[in-house]
């Protein structure tokens, strides 16, 4: 009789034991304290950022005015192709205070039906996280920078100009100053909030004596020249131009993916003119106020004094 009743009550723990995963899931998954802990954490914090993930409103561009006079460029400490340090002269020049947004990439996409900045597909891995409209626009060519600039009335800036317009006039090696700052930009070196890129001028340290953001870091930039090894010694002491032909553009400042300690704004990169990638924007300059109107796009370019000019604003003429 005893031994009936241990069976009857046997099963019935077996039956129990085996109904325990089927009330789990009629009842919702019971997570342990720690579990509880990290989900309620993670929910808190997306909660958090979907309350404040105010859709962003596409930037008013602006134009900062670099005056003229020399600057040193090149530096004694970096590599070969970054040598002679020496004093250089650039006339006056305007340059975009922020690296082309997606925003106004997209306008000038709608204007023209010039290609849309993108990456095939199987290179899309970042793509979906990269499409704010205050993002730098990536995945464009040399070639499709030049084009977005000519229509806005500009052209992309002199190697000699966008280092002037991120350095100064000091000869600093950062756009904060000499002394390395591992979290100064949007690089790879470190967990600095962004996992791609920034949008353009978030990170506030890194911004040039002009008020010029994002020269260090967040993406790499085309500018108008080819890479010569050799062009700081044989260029012009004033407005030095590019040289006349060569195999590859010239790439300037870091990306969000860079790492290491060889990320001096001096440093030169050098890439194939139809080469896109996402590590890779633009900006784009004009020579003089008068000489090329500001035309299409999202918005109508205000030329803003640079920061040891502050309090006057002008709009071209």
């Amino acid at each position: 009789m005893l031994e009936t009743r241990f069976k009857v009550v046997f099963l019935l723990a077996v039956l129990f034991a085996a109904s325990l995963p089927i009330i789990a899931i009629l009842r919702g998954t019971i997570s342990t304290p720690l579990e509880s802990e990290v989900q309620h954490s993670e929910e808190d914090s997306q909660g958090s950022a979907s309350d404040s993930s105010i859709p962003d409103q596409p930037l008013e561009e602006e134009l900062v005015r670099i005056p003229a006079g020399p600057f040193i460029r090149g530096t004694s400490q970096g590599g070969f192709d970054e040598q002679p340090e020496r004093k250089i002269y650039l006339d006056e020049f305007f340059i975009d205070r922020y690296e082309v947004t997606n925003a106004q990439y997209a306008a000038f996409v709608k204007a023209t039906g010039h290609r849309k900045s993108g990456p095939p597909s199987r290179y899309a891995k970042n793509t979906g996280r990269m499409k704010g409209v205050n993002q730098p626009a990536v995945y464009v060519s040399w070639e499709d920078a030049k084009a977005y600039c000519e229509w806005r009335g500009r052209r992309l800036p002199t190697e000699a100009e966008w280092e002037k317009a991120m350095r100064g006039t000091d000869g600093r090696l950062w756009p904060w100053g000499n002394v390395e700052m591992p979290g100064g930009a949007n690089w790879g070196r470190i967990n600095d909030g962004f996992e791609v890129t920034a949008p353009v001028g978030r990170v506030r340290s890194d911004a040039s004596p002009y008020g010029v953001m994002d020269g260090a870091g967040n993406v790499m930039e085309w500018v108008e020249d080819w890479y010569l090894e050799g062009a700081y010694a044989a260029a012009a002491e004033r407005n030095p131009e590019s040289p006349e032909y060569g195999t590859y553009k010239v790439l300037r400042g870091a990306g969000y993916t860079s790492s290491g300690s060889d990320l001096r704004i001096t440093a030169r990169s050098k890439m194939m003119a139809d080469f896109r990638d996402e590590t890779i924007g633009f900006r784009c300059a004009q020579s003089k106020a008068g000489n090329a109107p500001l035309s299409g796009g999202v918005n109508d370019g205000k030329i803003i004094e640079n920061q040891s000019s502050r309090g006057s604003e002008t709009r071209p003429k």
